[in-house]
Parts: structure tokens; sequence; C-alpha cells
């Protein structure tokens, strides 16, 4: 099992959505949100001038150490059901619960009990 963030580690912050060049101009370009490398001979983009939206680079990519993690510096775990959650209750320290979202009011309540019986914790409540 890992052990949470150390608090002196830096948290990656908001994420840089990498939009593709002419997004805005066209609407089959900005509805697919997918990151294209610009290979215009005068693309703005690909020579990075001051001013444009950012290249993708690997120097944008988060420390291993929290890559993935919850801010609170847990491993989130994605639940759909009661044996989900009992599967995690031995290693309840370093992870966080979510819970699936296609989960109705019911089994929710059903899930936040069992929760916190094990003593675990719950990101979206």
């Amino acid at each position: 099992m890992t052990k949470p963030a150390k608090k002196n580690m830096k948290s990656p912050g908001k994420a840089i959505k990498f939009l593709r060049f002419d997004w805005d101009k066209y609407y089959r370009i900005g509805r697919q949100e997918r990151w294209r490398k610009p290979r215009g001979i005068d693309n703005a983009i690909r020579l990075e001038l001051k001013g444009y939206q950012p290249k993708v680079k690997i120097g944008y990519r988060t420390d291993k150490q929290i890559r993935g993690l919850h801010p609170s510096g847990l491993r989130p775990i994605l639940v759909k059901s009661v044996k989900d959650l009992e599967a995690f209750a031995k290693g309840k320290q370093d992870v966080i619960i979510i819970i699936s979202s296609t989960i109705g009011l019911r089994k929710r309540i059903e899930l936040i009990k069992k929760a916190e019986e094990l003593g675990l914790k719950i990101a979206n409540r």
C-alpha cells in the first residue's frame, strides 16, 4: 500500500486544458476537445509565440508521487456496490471513496452507512 502524499509536496493545481488550434473558429473542431499537434509552417502555437495557447510538453506532467491522487493526498477508489467497499476496508488509511454517479439514492445511503461503519472517507456524499 502506498502512503498518503507528504504535506510538503507541491499539489498539481488546476490542469491546463490543451485545445486544438482554431477550436473557437470551427464548430467541428471545437466540440472534439482533443489535442492535435500543429504542423503549419507559420503556426503560432507550433512556434510557441507569446500570447497563444500552450503547446503540449512533457514538463506539464504531474510528479509521479502525486499523480492521480485526490487533493487530500489519498488514492481515490470508485465504488459501485457494498462488495467494493468491503474489498478496500483493510487498507483504509490511504484511500478515499468516490461513489459512482450511476448509483441511486437508496443504494447511495446504504453505501454511506457501510463506509462510516468501516471508517472510510467519502469524497462525494
